[in-house]
């Protein structure tokens, strides 16, 4: 245990396995409003190598619905990011990929894809998702949000149907109309069916929360193999 860092754990044994952690690399894809709460929430769970992949600079609307600082503003969001991890635990491995994905890009054995479009979704899935274990897709449009994750036969046979033609997206980016605590419900979301794969119990493939409706929807797909 790195010094400094005896107790730091202490309250989440049980529920994410430490040493599980210990040989993946996590790779997020846009650490804008969602991406950088997952980084964030990666980072306090004790991830030890991560992977940050965004080519955008921190804008003043940022600091607002993304939770970016005002010192932030105009740096990169991969460096922003970075540091706030770092403040978090100084010892954990940030790689910065100061670009946006491309197919050369290597990833890790875990992907958070966190982008805006659905036409870079399916991009990055062709690309990336055959080549890691755990895929989790976070989407958000004002108080609406829907976790995707595919780490088995069922979630990579499922994942594709929801890729759908771009004319047929909702309109609007996710960024188009968000606020932080939207972004950081999306985030736990996602981190915890990531923590749901380390502890053996098998993630819902689709999951849609409607925050101004409360209602709470799931779908475990049982048909496949892992």
């Amino acid at each position: 245990m790195e010094p400094g860092l005896t107790d730091r754990f202490a309250r989440q044994e049980g529920l994410v396995p430490r040493e599980r952690l210990e040989s993946l690399t996590v790779t997020v894809i846009g650490v804008g409003a969602i991406g950088r709460q997952v980084a964030i929430q990666l980072a306090a769970i004790g991830v030890r190598r991560l992977q940050l992949v965004d080519f955008d600079r921190v804008e003043a609307s940022n600091v607002t619905t993304q939770g970016y600082l005002a010192g932030d503003v105009g740096s990169l969001k991969v460096d922003a990011a970075a540091g706030a991890i770092w403040q978090i635990d100084p010892l954990v491995e940030v790689t910065c990929v100061e670009d946006r994905y491309r197919p050369t890009t290597q990833t890790g054995q875990t992907v958070f894809c966190c982008v805006d479009s659905i036409s870079a979704r399916a991009a990055i899935w062709k690309s990336a998702g055959a080549h890691c274990s755990f895929w989790c897709d976070g989407r958000m449009l004002a108080e609406v949000i829907r976790v995707l994750t595919a780490c088995d036969r069922d979630g990579r046979d499922y994942y594709p149907t929801t890729l759908f033609a771009p004319s047929e997206a909702q309109a609007g980016t996710c960024t188009s109309r968000s606020t932080i605590y939207t972004a950081s419900i999306a985030a736990g979301l996602m981190v915890h069916q990531f923590t749901r794969r380390l502890r053996d119990i098998r993630p819902e493939v689709d999951q849609l929360l409607n925050l101004i409706a409360s209602e709470l929807a799931a779908t475990v797909q049982r048909t496949g193999g892992r």
